[in-house]
């Protein structure tokens, strides 16, 4: 479950670290836009990417949220996200662009993604199920 005391970091335009495994096991990450559904994370992805290849053959996932306040003990505070990706398209044009346009306006203040020309159809959204929380900040008790 995502605690409550977390919902700022995806209200807000935070740099979002996602890291995926590769077929020889080594780590891959990248930086990513998240948003926040109930209890799950939501992230726009590509079918040819990398990181998506490596989700499709392996649905676990972290992610990193730098937060950009410290923790009472001095830290920058952060959230650390280990769960299961489920993926959902390519094939999903109308749903991918609704997520990049809500995420743009957050991390863009732009209305719509920018950057769609072309790419609807190979949009993949991952509905990240949370297994794991950790970190530094009020979310850690």
């Amino acid at each position: 479950m995502i605690p409550e005391s977390s919902y700022r970091l995806f209200e807000e335009p935070k740099d979002v670290t996602i890291v995926t495994v590769d077929p020889d096991g080594s780590p891959q990450a990248s930086l990513v836009w998240v948003e926040r559904d109930g209890d799950e994370l939501l992230i726009g992805l590509q079918a040819p990417h990398r990181k998506t290849r490596n989700l499709f053959r392996d649905p676990r996932v972290t992610l990193l949220i730098q937060d950009d306040q410290v923790s009472a003990r001095g830290i920058t505070q952060y959230l650390l996200v280990r769960g299961t990706a489920k993926l959902e398209g390519p094939g999903i044009p109308a749903e991918y662009k609704a997520l990049m346009d809500r995420e743009t306006q957050r991390y863009l203040g732009l209305p719509e993604f920018p950057f769609g020309e072309g790419i609807w159809d190979t949009g993949v959204i991952a509905r990240i199920t949370v297994d794991r929380i950790s970190g530094e900040g009020p979310w850690i008790k």
